[in-house]
């Protein structure tokens, strides 16, 4: 008989999928008694394909949940993820409801994780960034029999529920945007695409607006570790000395270009006449320049908000309707580094 969707896994579940008694289970997942390598490996197997996890709430207390709503975001050493974390807790502020944060540095290893362990403390409900996940970190989510919700990105398809605004969308229309503005030699520089699914599908989508212009990425680089100004003003220097004929770059986000901002200004390039630039997220750091960079604002704190009003609205009612897919439309404000229309 299948199990219900809302009912949480239980060691019984464990026990029928592995074909061991749940005594065994207990002591395997407890790490404590004499059992076999062969038997261990057969149980870990089943609860790590089933999504188990094991509840550290103890006694009269373990069917229970806790008044925590998980909350697993790839970093807050950037400028983006506080103000995610500021819309999420100006909503939950005023429930009984209280964040707690886990950190996995874009890793689906640290992810799992982190996920492992919030779950085992049975919190309310689960915020966490991006729509890719492991297996296991998948299969964690649909047994938790909680509310989901996915943040930041909208192209893909939610465990539960997903705020954000599309990526690829964002990539296209500031790549339709640079050609009308009428540049030609594009260059790119952004984080590793392996690690930052949203920064690569904004590139995809880039990429896709110019060659229906019949234009080509002209020159790219692709770097790792955390972006800084420095890091924006190493990679444009480096990138205008191999391509000195470029017009426009186009930058991930707004901290590297900032930082390619400020060196080509110090080079004493005509911006935006000579050469554009862009970045993206729209971060308030842009205020305090001596030109604003063009950006997309990223809609972050309306991302943090809605997402824990889903929360908010599950937990109090949890066959209460709400709708599951919110995708948000970010604006490209123009600055003073894209040519005016």
């Amino acid at each position: 008989m299948s199990r219900p969707l809302n009912r949480p896994l239980t060691l019984r579940d464990v026990s029928e999928a592995s074909g061991v008694s749940e005594m065994t289970v207990s002591r395997v997942l407890r790490n404590r008694g004499d059992v076999s390598d062969a038997t261990r490996e057969k149980v870990l197997r089943a609860a790590k394909a089933l999504g188990y996890v094991p509840n550290r709430i103890a006694g009269s207390l373990a069917s229970q949940r806790v008044n925590l709503v998980a909350v697993i975001i790839p970093s807050m050493s950037n400028m983006v993820f506080p103000e995610v974390m500021t819309g999420i807790n100006r909503v939950l502020e005023d429930t009984p409801l209280q964040p707690v944060v886990g950190i996995t540095d874009y890793l689906p290893e640290k992810e799992e994780k982190v996920l492992y362990e919030m779950l085992s403390w049975r919190p309310s409900g689960i915020i966490l960034a991006g729509v890719e996940h492991s297996d296991a970190s998948r299969a964690m989510l649909r047994a938790s029999g909680i509310p989901v919700v996915e943040i930041m990105d909208t192209d893909g398809t939610p465990v539960d529920a997903m705020v954000g605004i599309s990526h690829r969308r964002a990539g296209r229309e500031m790549g339709e945007a640079i050609v009308r503005a009428g540049y030609r030699r594009i260059g790119f520089m952004g984080t590793k695409m392996a690690l930052d699914h949203r920064a690569r599908k904004r590139f995809e989508g880039f990429t896709q607006a110019l060659a229906r212009a019949g234009i080509e990425v002209a020159d790219q680089e692709f770097y790792s570790g955390g972006s800084a100004l420095s890091k924006g003003r190493e990679l444009t220097a480096a990138m205008m000395a191999r391509s000195p004929d470029l017009d426009f770059l186009y930058y991930s986000n707004d901290l590297i270009g900032a930082g390619g901002l400020l060196w080509l200004l110090e080079q004493g390039y005509d911006i935006p006449g000579q050469i554009g630039l862009a970045g993206f997220n729209g971060v308030d750091l842009l205020h305090g320049l001596p030109r604003r960079l063009a950006t997309m604002d990223a809609c972050r704190d309306e991302i943090g908000r809605r997402a824990a009003e889903i929360i908010v609205a599950r937990t109090a009612d949890p066959v209460r309707a709400v709708e599951r897919i919110v995708t948000l439309a970010p604006t490209i404000e123009r600055g003073d580094t894209l040519r005016p229309l």
